[in-house]
């Protein structure tokens, strides 16, 4: 097996810079049927212009490499003990190399391995089969959307559709409202896999095998076959969404696996997976582990040009965003200025900030002076040079809503003024936004390369000890882009949208099975 560990590097660097064909086709038929002009389009187009950049370059889609799930069906006989050590070494590789961000942290003390390998990291699935090949299929699942999985268990009561029993029509009722509480959260337009049955654990593990079947695949169930049809149609009503801004494009794939249960349990878990949906499998020769061919890539690969966000922007529309550009220090006097739905241009100085450095500042002072200052909530990858310099690879932002607990106290302890992330913030950071003067500006989920081109020059880094992802990265920027969400005037897109789609969700209450 001399070439295995080659061939798992490739498989790894191929899942995070390139993604795969029927995703592609997804996301283009999203694009297309997208209203032109508006805050969804925007974003569609970023997404797409990124998703040209990391294949280019061959970087990763999203700076939030995820975890890595490696499922392989090997003949009888082979070493799987050996196996899992090569993959090991290509994951630490792969790391070094600036294609994976070190993720893998120890649950008790914090502390980040750096190189993505750990107890319980990467996860390796091994399967006996009767072939004389090798498979190895491989998902990169951002904590994103990993965090806006869900379980319900029925029957239950589901927030604006009532009862949902032990049926097909309960299961119809959890799905929906799965795709309305992942909002923006999630980087929708998302994919969701659906286990239905099974314990608590088998049934999660059930969802995310669904995830490896092919966006346009039919189900051998026709019942299953006919709901997966269904949600699909009906997510696509809510009017949640391309990054939760509302819009035609929540959900762009569902896929359903049913596994029997105990009498006592009934069981519906889902999965869902962002737009940034990095699967991909090879198979290989069993004497050499060579790669004989590649999965996931029959079909025509929609390509996506670097200039998708320019032409999506000259696009006819009613009444054109406000643009504004910043730099800090920024006054209060800017921030009570701006208004949900103007677009910020930020040049200058940003530093990131995630749930380490949030915990950190609610107790201890800051390493700089954040007086009027840009926080971003973002874990770039990064690489130091020969020189010891370092330099962005991929620096999207990251899920916003985690910071909830701390972001209005640490605004107000610092006189921070604005807050980028993703997905929006809740009802205590709006409050502090109207009583301190702040604003919240959404950027595009995954959009990783579109922002790392953005980044001129990293000025320094403070609390390295927290991890690469963790730390506080002071970074010089030109035509940062993002869009005001959240304002000081009390209004909030999220709360909007969400509001909207729950209205939406309740008119599919009555019963269909």
């Amino acid at each position: 097996m001399k070439e295995f560990k080659e061939s798992m590097y490739n498989l790894i660097v191929e899942t995070s810079t390139n993604l795969p064909h029927d995703v592609r086709r997804a996301i283009d038929r999203a694009k297309q049927k997208e209203n032109a002009g508006t805050r969804a389009a925007l974003s569609l187009a970023t997404i797409t212009q990124n998703i040209g950049m990391a294949d280019d370059h061959v970087l990763p889609i999203c700076q939030d490499t995820g975890m890595l799930t490696f499922e392989a069906k090997v003949p009888v006989g082979a070493d799987q003990i050996e196996m899992k050590k090569q993959i090991h070494r290509a994951v630490k590789q792969a790391t070094a190399d600036g294609k994976l961000r070190p993720n893998s942290v120890d649950s008790l003390t914090g502390e980040n391995s750096g190189d993505n390998v750990g107890d319980g990291t990467p996860i390796i699935h091994f399967t006996q089969w009767e072939k004389d090949d090798i498979e190895v299929r491989l998902i990169m699942k951002g904590g994103g959307c990993e965090n806006k999985n869900i379980q319900y268990s029925l029957p239950a009561e589901i927030e604006g559709l009532g009862r949902a029993g032990r049926d097909l029509d309960g299961i119809r009722k959890c799905i929906l409202h799965s795709v309305y509480q992942a909002q923006g959260q999630g980087c929708s337009a998302g994919f969701i896999g659906v286990g239905i049955g099974g314990d608590r654990i088998s049934s999660y593990a059930l969802a995310k095998e669904q995830l490896f079947r092919k966006v346009d695949d039919v189900n051998p169930n026709e019942d299953l076959a006919n709901l997966e049809d269904y949600v699909l149609e009906k997510a696509n009503t809510l009017g949640i969404g391309t990054m939760g801004f509302g819009g035609e494009a929540t959900l762009l794939g569902c896929k359903i696996g049913a596994g029997n249960r105990l009498p006592a349990s009934f069981f519906v878990s889902v999965a869902y997976n962002c737009w940034a949906f990095r699967r991909l499998g090879v198979t290989l020769d069993a004497e050499d582990g060579s790669i004989q061919s590649w999965l996931y890539k029959d079909g025509d690969k929609v390509t996506f040009a670097e200039e998708e966000v320019a032409a999506a922007a000259e696009e006819t529309i009613e009444e054109a965003p406000r643009e504004v550009v910043l730099e800090a220090p920024i006054t209060e006097e800017q921030i009570r200025d701006l208004k949900v739905g103007d677009v910020v241009v930020i040049n200058g100085m940003m530093h990131t900030g995630r749930d380490a450095i949030h915990h950190h500042l609610m107790e201890h002072d800051a390493p700089i002076d954040l007086n009027g200052q840009v926080i971003y909530h973002c874990g770039p990858v990064m690489l130091k040079d020969g020189d010891g310099n370092w330099h962005v690879k991929a620096a999207g932002p990251t899920t916003s809503i985690r910071e909830e607990p701390y972001q209005g106290d640490i605004m107000k302890k610092f006189g921070i003024r604005a807050v980028i992330g993703k997905g929006g913030m809740g009802p205590k950071t709006l409050k502090a936004l109207e009583e301190h003067g702040g604003v919240y500006l959404n950027a595009i989920g995954g959009a990783a390369q579109y922002y790392a081109d953005c980044i001129k020059g990293v000025e320094g880094v403070d609390l390295m000890e927290f991890g690469i992802p963790e730390a506080m990265w002071h970074l010089r920027v030109e035509g940062f882009r993002a869009i005001v969400t959240m304002d000081a005037h009390g209004n909030s897109l999220h709360r909007d949208v969400e509001k909207t789609s729950l209205e939406r969700l309740s008119q599919y209450k009555e019963r269909v099975y």
